[in-house]
């Protein structure tokens, strides 16, 4: 299955996940980590641990590196 993700105010990439991927393993493919992101379909937030049943989603960095 292939999914459109936004990394919102960065990228967007294509990614093609298993068909039993969650969205957990989605924000792992695209080198992130599901503590440090919500994922957003449809503008709402959904489970980490629930299967991908779209091919597009958001993803919202809630922690970002940087200086001060």
């Amino acid at each position: 299955m292939d999914v459109s993700v936004e990394i919102v105010g960065e990228e967007r990439r294509e990614v093609a996940i298993s068909d039993d991927a969650t969205y957990a393993d989605l924000v792992s493919a695209v080198d992130l980590s599901p503590h440090e992101v919500s994922v957003l379909v449809d503008g709402r937030p959904v489970p980490e641990d629930q299967p991908v049943e779209t091919d597009r989603v958001k993803v919202l960095r809630l922690i970002k590196g940087g200086g001060r």
